[in-house]
């Protein structure tokens, strides 16, 4: 009777761990959603290396602060290793490559193709944090992605540019991030994670990014200014924390699946933000993928 109620109070403990991951990451999902219009919006001034990279000058600078307010112990060297994963995929792979894609296609088909990083981010974790997502869960994310696929091909997406490479090496990038980054937030903290991320990339960027960054701010506009900052502050920064979170409280796989609502929100970002198209069949593919995704939420994953 004791070891039934044991395993009762587990298993609501368990399910309420994956709601509150899931919440976190719904919340870092928005944050990264406005994250290729506003890249799209501060290329109206910098390059795409500055827009790519520059951002991270901008939050390194803000980790290292709360780092010292927080008065955060210093890495492990073991940690230090996966860190430096962690800065190559968030830090530096998907923002560089995916501002350089901005700089040639609109966001919403940036969008499209970036739909891809669910996918991508439960095969990373699969690899990396050993996760076994069961047939359920990998039934339900190729839903997922068919459905995106076709409303890509629909749309007229079907070409492929060169951007879309750019486009496909930020996704793994940011997959191979997130799993790593996920799996070290168990025992650091997301907001660690990602400030000592940004903290250790400060020094290889400061001199090969920051000179053109500086000359290029002195002509930017406002909207530049109003885009950079965004993709400094919030997509490079404050939104990993609820992302992170979300990832080891919830798992990498699981919390993933929540990426598959960004492409869709990032659309809409775009309509209203870049007065790009918004169509039916974009809603449509966005019904039949919330219901993959809601269907995927109740599939097992072994941890």
């Amino acid at each position: 009777m004791v070891a039934g109620s044991e395993t009762a109070l587990q298993e609501q403990s368990n399910l309420a761990q994956e709601r509150a991951g899931l919440l976190f990451g719904l919340v870092g999902v928005c944050s990264f959603s406005l994250t290729l219009p506003a890249t799209k919006i501060a290329l109206l001034a910098f390059s795409p290396l500055s827009a790519g990279l520059g951002r991270a000058l901008v939050a390194a600078v803000l980790a290292a602060l709360v780092l010292w307010l927080k008065r955060a112990p210093f890495p492990s060297l073991v940690q230090i290793k996966r860190i430096l994963v962690v800065s190559l995929g968030v830090v530096l792979g998907f923002p560089f490559f995916s501002a350089w894609a901005m700089e040639r296609v609109p966001a919403s088909h940036g969008a499209i193709v970036v739909a891809l990083l669910p996918l991508a981010t439960a095969g990373a974790a699969a690899f990396f944090s050993r996760e076994r997502p069961s047939r359920m869960y990998w039934i339900s994310s190729c839903v997922a992605c068919l459905a995106i696929l076709v409303y890509a091909f629909q749309a007229g997406f079907g070409g492929l540019h060169w951007a879309d490479l750019a486009l496909l090496a930020a996704v793994l990038s940011a997959a191979v991030g997130y799993a790593i980054g996920g799996e070290l937030s168990r025992t650091m903290g997301g907001w660690q994670v990602i400030s000592w991320s940004l903290v250790f990339a400060f020094p290889v960027l400061v001199i090969p990014v920051g000179g053109p960054l500086l000359e290029e701010w002195q002509h930017a506009t406002w909207p530049a200014l109003l885009g950079f900052g965004y993709v400094s502050v919030v997509s490079q920064f404050f939104g990993f924390f609820a992302w992170y979170h979300g990832l080891a409280v919830g798992g990498v796989a699981r919390v993933g699946q929540t990426q598959y609502l960004q492409p869709f929100l990032t659309i809409l970002a775009s309509w209203l933000l870049l007065s790009e198209s918004i169509t039916v069949g974009a809603i449509a593919a966005a019904a039949v993928v919330v219901l993959a995704v809601a269907n995927g939420k109740k599939a097992a994953v072994q941890r």
